[in-house]
């Protein structure tokens, strides 16, 4: 290669690099800025949050006040100042090492490994692989890069310092050498231009959030960083009054001895996150819920519920594939309680739901209510006795395989005929509800109106039942106050209680039930759990 393009190379290698360098910097003290503009912003939740090696450490970090001030001080003036002195060119190794330390910590706290990203905000999938750990290898190299391929101000002074070792008396400049002399400082302070791109962006972006808060009252967004959680998720944690207080069903091991299944008095309802929403006349809603409602939010949603105490979820099983991806990927501890519900055949529900290791199975209440109808036209025309029959071998065939094993219903006369015939399972969900709220009357046009039809009957029957009653549709679809509904089925016999939740209403829910539990006076019913 002759001696002017490798000039020409080692230029545009100089350009290449002090680019790259400008860049990351720019995201540096981006992130910097953006957390200094959020008084709010914490590392705590982020902390909190870790799952990899270093999470003990980091989690009792986040849980001191004194240590977490430290940590968001360096956190966010080492990014301003590693920022600064990489869109400078300034001190550029030292700045690399800084920040080359920050994102290793930021990458062990949540590695791009399945399970380990979770509540991070993220650009798109990595398998291993992502910014972070991208720009921390770009940084390591620029510890070892001469100061003569980047421009800025540490080749500017290195100028400086060369020309005056050279020359300690001034003599008159050469012909020319003051232009070269000109482009070189311009070159080396190339960053200033950069600097003022990045106070125009900045500006512009607090001009639009101030109009954002003022005009739309939609809370600022985070930087999002790798020391960056996502608010929404963790931010009402702080809030939470305590754990959700458990419980134990009673039942037969696949060895036959006695066994106990615990159960926190709140449980997880899957409707919603199964997209199957009652919703009224607003057709729209379940597929709304649908989409809201991607394998990550739900992912999201069990663990937020678990930190907040509740253990298990009821849902079809059908949503078993994500349950197990939370499981497994997630290492999460949330139980999935089946319920069996496909197409009206409790055995093929049993197959599945075993299939994706379910914790717990029962009849599902539309089958139940529908198999315990004289008046029901059943296709295959069986007889009640018959597909009682087919519940009892159900119950059998969960218990062989080592599960707590239940019976669903709406309708309380579904109950009573199961009692009639004999089955006895080792817990009942049953709808429980007032009717006190404006759709709920027998004739309503709104078929997705009401869900437990004789309140009285339900509270009076179940009074007299011993095995332990999961109360389900207790705010009536979203038509009653969880105050209200909580009370009343608590108060009236539940010893459990499936609410479906949204990821924001979790907390305030918990908190309710916290509540509610401990003010309960008048209850009739013993406690069967």
């Amino acid at each position: 290669m002759d001696s002017a393009k490798a000039k020409r190379l080692e230029k545009t290698l100089q350009w290449m690099l002090t680019i790259v360098r400008i860049v990351i910097g720019w995201h540096f003290l981006y992130e910097g800025i953006a957390k200094i503009l959020t008084p709010e912003w914490s590392s705590a939740p982020y902390l909190a949050g870790s799952k990899w090696i270093f999470a003990p450490l980091f989690q009792q970090m986040a849980d001191s006040t004194s240590v977490i001030a430290v940590v968001d001080f360096l956190n966010i003036w080492g990014m301003i100042l590693v920022g600064a002195g990489l869109m400078l060119g300034f001190l550029t190794r030292w700045a690399s090492l800084a920040g080359a330390v920050m994102l290793f910590f930021y990458f062990v706290a949540y590695p791009p490994f399945p399970g380990s990203m979770f509540g991070v905000p993220a650009e798109g999938e990595y398998l291993w692989v992502n910014r972070n750990l991208i720009e921390f290898f770009v940084l390591v190299a620029f510890i070892f890069v001469s100061k003569d391929y980047l421009f800025g101000l540490d080749r500017l002074f290195g100028k400086w310092k060369d020309e005056k070792a050279r020359k300690p008396i001034p003599d008159a400049p050469a012909q020319g050498q003051p232009g070269l002399y000109r482009r070189e400082v311009i070159k080396n302070l190339i960053s200033v231009p950069a600097l003022g791109a990045f106070a125009y962006a900045l500006y512009k972006k607090r001009k639009w959030d101030s109009f954002e808060e003022k005009f739309l009252k939609v809370e600022g967004i985070d930087a999002n960083s790798g020391a960056t959680l996502l608010k929404f998720n963790y931010a009402s944690l702080k809030d939470l009054k305590g754990q959700v207080p458990k419980a134990v069903i009673n039942y037969t091991d696949k060895d036959g001895k006695p066994a106990q299944f615990e159960l926190s008095r709140i449980i997880m309802g899957g409707n919603l996150i199964g997209g199957w929403a009652h919703s009224r006349d607003l057709i729209y809603v379940s597929k709304l819920v649908k989409t809201y409602h991607t394998d990550e939010k739900v992912i999201q949603t069990l663990a937020l519920a678990e930190k907040c105490g509740i253990n298990a979820i009821i849902t079809n099983p059908q949503l078993g594939r994500v349950h197990q991806k939370y499981l497994h990927e997630f290492k999460g501890k949330m139980k999935f309680i089946s319920d069996c519900g496909i197409n009206l055949d409790f055995q093929k529900g049993i197959a599945m739901s075993l299939a994706v290791n379910s914790d717990a199975l029962y009849c599902q209440g539309e089958i139940t209510d529908r198999w315990a109808s004289e008046t029901w036209n059943d296709p295959l025309k069986r007889t009640v006795a018959e597909r009682m029959e087919l519940i009892r071998k159900g119950l059998e065939e969960i218990r062989r395989h080592g599960k707590p094993a239940g019976i669903g219903a709406h309708k309380i006369e579904a109950i009573k005929t199961c009692v009639d015939y004999g089955l006895k399972p080792d817990f009942w969900v049953k709808t429980c509800h007032s009717h006190n709220y404006w759709s709920a009357h027998p004739e309503s046009p709104w078929k997705d109106n009401m869900f437990d039809y004789d309140p009285a009957e339900t509270i009076r029957y179940m009074e007299s039942l011993k095995e332990p009653w999961i109360a389900f549709k207790v705010l009536a679809a979203g038509a009653i106050e969880p105050e209200v509904g909580l009370k009343y089925a608590f108060t009236n016999g539940a010893d459990f209680v499936c609410l479906g939740m949204y990821d924001f209403q979790i907390v305030e829910d918990v908190n309710i039930a916290l509540d509610t539990l401990a003010g309960i006076k008048d209850r009739q019913r013993p406690w069967m759990a």
